[in-house]
């Protein structure tokens, strides 16, 4: 299994607000991405590889930062891959994704958090990444955004900012 780091919620360290309880989830600070860590807590067991992209705010993100993501899923010769990706354009880069035809053999599942793994058990990080690595073992292959553990087709998914989840389109 192939992982690839692209920054997101998921991989953000947040500043706090003045009252030290609040944290500001619109901050861009980003270290290291805390993959190896979750996917130690969750004991996973199976063999992977971890390609870590960049770290970037999926607000931030362009087409070029989504043909990095394409150029790196279609050059590995591994056909289950998980995308760690920011919430906010997960389903453009699924979208984006979508149009190559050299992925058609490949499962391709994209998660994040809508809370940040760093701050603790309020985090959703962990549940989506163990959701998202069962769904890449046993979906036919196809792009998949995995989110509040449902898998959406990654041409048919939205994130309903107000709600806080990811819905079908239709």
């Amino acid at each position: 299994m192939l992982f690839i780091v692209t920054g997101g919620t998921i991989d953000k360290m947040p500043s706090y607000l003045p009252d030290g309880k609040t944290f500001d989830n619109d901050s861009k600070i980003f270290e290291e991405t805390h993959l190896p860590d979750m996917l130690e807590r969750g004991r996973f067991a199976g063999s992977f590889a971890i390609n870590k992209l960049f770290m970037v705010d999926s607000l931030d993100m362009t087409d070029e930062h989504r043909k990095q993501i394409l150029d790196a899923t279609e050059d590995t010769e591994e056909t289950q891959i998980v995308v760690t990706h920011g919430t906010d354009t997960m389903p453009e880069t699924a979208r984006y994704l979508e149009r190559s035809k050299k992925l058609a053999a490949k499962t391709i599942v994209l998660t994040g958090a809508m809370l940040p793994y760093s701050i603790g058990e309020e985090s959703d990080a962990m549940f989506n990444l163990g959701n998202a690595i069962g769904f890449v073992q046993i979906l036919p292959s196809g792009i998949y955004v995995a989110m509040n553990g449902q898998a959406f087709e990654g041409n048919n998914v939205r994130k309903d900012v107000e709600a806080g989840v990811f819905k079908p389109l239709n």
